[in-house]
């Protein structure tokens, strides 16, 4: 019998406003979960995993192979087809470790989108350690304590320190179950020696932090993601633990995997056969956990980086925006003059509502990015006045900043560089295309913004609005206005040169 409520063969599904998916490019497996909302609560609907090893395909130069591309592309062509019943607002996608490395990341990204049909943001370490904790502490009681929470992934180890939801330490290290099998478990083999090089160069990565990981006094300690979840699972079905993971189990574990000799033979109950292959290089960096950190015991959290995702566009969705916390946390760090740039902030929004509808820009998208550079364009003055542009730039560039990716954190600072005097070529030069374009037409709107408010005036603006076609503008200010402010008609006029560098022909107009 035909569902009533089911749509005509052929139409187009109707999104579900109440739903929410997460998309994760990981190194060793891409994952796509879909969720809907109760509250403040997401309940799982369904969730499909590809084991693409994204990372087993960075070749030479750090380039992905073709193979490696081809088997990450369909896999995204398959999650297209499951995201049709979700609103696109609703969807997020990230990308982790290997794309982080990849030098031809922004090429094959292209082609992603395309295939997912929907944009794809490359996190940093950081980002992605407070996404996973997120995840983790949503699925565990709320209760008072730090905790411990590391995952293990293909490329990477997340390790955070927080307490209820709130991440207080995060890090991400350069080594993953991947690229660990890879280095010192070749063409499969499994030796006492090679498990022993692994464990060291673990060890060698926790160095720099396990001291204050040992000191901070968490009294929990949680895993996360495959490999963690593959150790908890092998070790309760081989009666090495009750559940979990215990130190006594895991040296049970180091006994078995170093006797079968070869990733082949690797045929443990509890261990799927699609893990097997990465599992010794997952396995040495648990050991090195273990024993660096003291850990005797780890419960396994059925939530990680997926889950993380959700909550965070939900948070997004009902403007509780954790990026917009990191830009207060910012302006509070670096002093910022709050009245000022709320003046830039609301004349730069104003001017983008006169904006010329040749311009691809987004009132709500692109209006937050503008909010956000006007609300922290003078955060260099924190370490000079001179070129404090620049500085303000570099800082943005190089900080962890919670909730933005890597592209959005770039475009942010080369728009924070270049809000004043002559362009930043350095700045503009890692921008893509696209990426360009939007910083250009965002700079207009911010230089404009800044220097109509240089004399810090909280008297209001007389009216103006913006005109022009393609990459002509025209700011039209009152004559009486501008025959009061010759340094403001001088700063301006000096302005067309400088918008000349980002193909902007602009001037002056009553």
């Amino acid at each position: 019998m035909n569902d009533s409520a089911s749509p005509a063969r052929g139409a187009a599904p109707t999104p579900d406003a109440r739903q929410l998916a997460a998309v994760d490019l990981g190194s060793n497996s891409f994952h796509l979960a879909i969720a809907r909302v109760h509250g403040d609560e997401i309940a799982m609907l369904d969730r499909v995993r590809d084991q693409v090893q994204l990372a087993k395909g960075l070749g030479k130069g750090k380039r992905l192979t073709k193979k490696a591309a081809d088997r990450a592309l369909r896999s995204l062509a398959r999650f297209s087809q499951r995201l049709r019943h979700v609103p696109s607002e609703r969807v997020r996608a990230v990308a982790t470790s290997t794309l982080r490395q990849a030098k031809d990341s922004a090429a094959f990204l292209a082609s992603a989108e395309e295939a997912l049909g929907h944009p794809i943001e490359i996190i940093a370490g950081p980002e992605e350690a407070r996404l996973i904790y997120l995840g983790v502490a949503h699925s565990l009681a709320n209760e008072p304590g730090p905790r411990l929470v590391v995952d293990i992934g293909g490329g990477s180890t997340e390790l955070i320190l927080g307490e209820r939801f709130e991440p207080i330490e995060v890090h991400s290290l350069k080594m993953g179950c991947v690229a660990m099998t890879r280095r010192f478990f070749r063409e499969g083999a499994i030796t006492k020696r090679a498990l022993g090089e692994a464990q060291l160069a673990a060890a060698g990565k926790l160095q720099r932090i396990e001291r204050a990981f040992r000191e901070s006094g968490w009294s929990e300690a949680v895993g996360a993601s495959g490999t963690l979840r593959a150790a908890a699972s092998i070790l309760t079905a081989n009666g090495w633990s009750e559940g979990g993971i215990t130190a006594a189990g895991l040296q049970e574990l180091r006994a078995v995997v170093l006797s079968a000799k070869h990733t082949s033979r690797l045929e443990l109950e509890g261990l799927k056969p699609t893990r097997a292959p990465v599992f010794p290089g997952g396995l040495a960096i648990l050991l090195a956990l273990f024993e660096r950190l003291d850990i005797r015991e780890m419960t396994v959290s059925p939530g990680a980086l997926r889950e993380g995702v959700m909550y965070d566009l939900l948070g997004r969705i009902r403007h509780e925006d954790v990026r917009e916390r990191t830009i207060r946390s910012f302006q509070s760090r670096y002093r910022v003059d709050l009245a000022q740039a709320a003046r830039v902030e609301r004349t730069a929004l104003a001017l983008l509502s006169h904006m010329p509808p040749s311009w691809d820009l987004d009132s709500t998208e692109d209006g937050r990015l503008l909010a956000w550079a006007a609300r922290l364009h003078e955060i260099g003055l924190a370490v000079s006045w001179s070129r404090y542009h620049e500085h303000g730039g570099y800082l943005i560039a190089h900080a962890d900043m919670a909730g933005f990716s890597k592209d959005d954190q770039a475009l942010l600072a080369a728009v924070v560089a270049c809000h004043r005097r002559k362009l930043d070529a350095q700045a503009l030069e890692h921008l893509s295309d696209a990426q360009f374009e939007q910083a250009a037409q965002l700079l207009v709107l911010l230089r404009l913004a800044v220097l109509l408010h240089r004399g810090r005036s909280p008297a209001p603006l007389p009216p103006f609005r913006l005109t022009g076609q393609g990459r002509v503008v025209r700011l039209h200010v009152p004559a009486r206005w501008l025959e009061a402010h010759p340094l403001t008609v001088r700063d301006l006029t000096t302005e067309r040169s400088h918008l000349k560098g980002l193909g902007i022909d602009f001037a002056l107009a009553d």
